[in-house]
Formats: structure tokens, sequence, C-alpha cells
């Protein structure tokens, strides 16, 4: 189930689920409309007195012209759509279907990108630099010689 808002009572809550799996059964398989590509209903958020539903879909192609041929798809269609979930769903008032392109994914894509750089910016600047060859010398650091005799001071 969708996370919804606090204020839908548990039947509204199950019918705007129903509606999402009712609504992902027609596009997949009733509807012609060449705009409509392959599209993932998200959420469906629906007013109190059932009046109207807010339907959020993602797509694959989330380029502008795309998003907006969709959206022009689907507004087209939404008379055929909401009359054939009429026949799926049997609820006194049918709601109107308003649809929405949800950009959270690429929205979280483009955050989840931006954490991954900057932790490689972050792993990158903890590491040490290492000691290039050429700065290496052959010769033992000076070391003081070992005394032959422990110093008498030290020992009391």
């Amino acid at each position: 189930m969708a996370k919804h808002s606090k204020n839908i009572p548990a039947r509204g809550l199950r019918v705007a689920d129903q509606i999402q799996r009712d609504l992902a059964e027609i596009l997949a398989s009733g509807l012609k409309d060449p705009r409509i590509g392959m599209i993932t209903i998200t959420e469906v958020q629906i007013t109190p007195d059932y009046a109207h539903a807010k339907v959020f879909y993602t797509m694959l192609n989330d380029k502008k012209e795309a998003i907006k041929n969709t959206n022009e798809g689907l507004a087209a269609a939404s008379g055929f759509i909401r009359n054939q979930l009429g026949k799926l769903l049997h609820i006194h008032t049918l709601p109107a279907l308003h649809f929405v392109h949800d950009t959270s994914t690429s929205r979280g894509m483009e955050m989840s990108l931006l954490i991954d750089q900057a932790n490689a910016t972050r792993a990158a600047d903890a590491e040490p630099d290492p000691v290039p060859a050429s700065d290496k010398t052959l010769d033992t650091p000076d070391t003081p010689d070992e005394p032959d005799e422990p110093d008498t001071q030290q020992a009391r």
C-alpha cells in the first residue's frame, strides 16, 4: 500500500489503493494511445468526498517532450479511463481523474548521485598522498650511535 496523508480516513485509503491497482490494469491492457508509453502509477490521492483523484505517475523517459505528450494523452483518454474504472470499481461517486507526473524518483536519483559524489570526494580527501619514488633516499636516517656503556645516571 502507498503512503497517504493523515487526513484521509481508512476507507479513503482503501479506495485510493483500489483505484491505483485498477488504473494500472487499465493502462497496461486497455489503452491504445501511442502518446502514453510505459508508465507506473505511484500514488493516488483522493478527496474525502471522492469527487477528485490526483493520480501520480512516473515514466522511464523523463524528457520534457515525452512528459508533455504523456500528459496530453492521459488528459485525452481520461474519460475512457474513468468509464473503464467505473466498470471495475463500484462506488457511489466515481472521482474525476487528474494525472500528475511524479518527479520524486528522478529527484531521489539526483540526490543519491550528489551523495555518492560527496562521499567520493570525502574519501579522496582522507587518503594520504603517496610519497613519490624520487623523494625516497637510499640513505638511512641519522640515528645516534648506541652507547657502549649503559648510562649510569638513568639507572638510579
